[in-house]
């Protein structure tokens, strides 16, 4: 008999195969067991501009928005330029360094290639 692995969702030990798919009795969350393959593919998950350009590490991106940055007496005014950001997980997910701003996170929606 296979090993079936807990719900992804509540992590409960009582799950059950079902056809085709893994089902949960405790929370009726269903899988496939390919699940495991999908959750590797969504760790690369691929960061996009403003336009719909993909980003990757070193890309150089320039602000198409005029952006408030807090404890700055100035704003960051469209069209800087941002040369070698790093792409990292979560809601501001560029990492960079403004000239005359330091070191700062960005969101991707506010940027596009150059």
């Amino acid at each position: 008999m296979s090993e079936i692995p807990h719900c992804p969702e509540c992590d409960s030990e009582y799950a059950y195969e079902d056809r085709d798919q893994y089902v949960c009795p405790d929370c009726g969350h269903e899988w496939s067991p390919n699940a495991a393959d999908a959750e590797s593919a969504d760790e690369t998950s691929v960061v996009k501009d403003a336009v719909g350009n993909v980003l990757q590490d070193g890309d150089s991106v320039t602000v198409i928005k005029g952006l408030k940055v807090k404890g700055a007496s100035q704003p960051l005014k469209v069209g800087t330029k941002v040369k070698s950001i790093r792409l990292v997980e979560g809601d501001h997910n560029i990492d960079c360094k403004i000239p005359g701003f330091g070191a700062m996170k960005l969101k991707s929606e506010f940027v596009k290639k150059a």
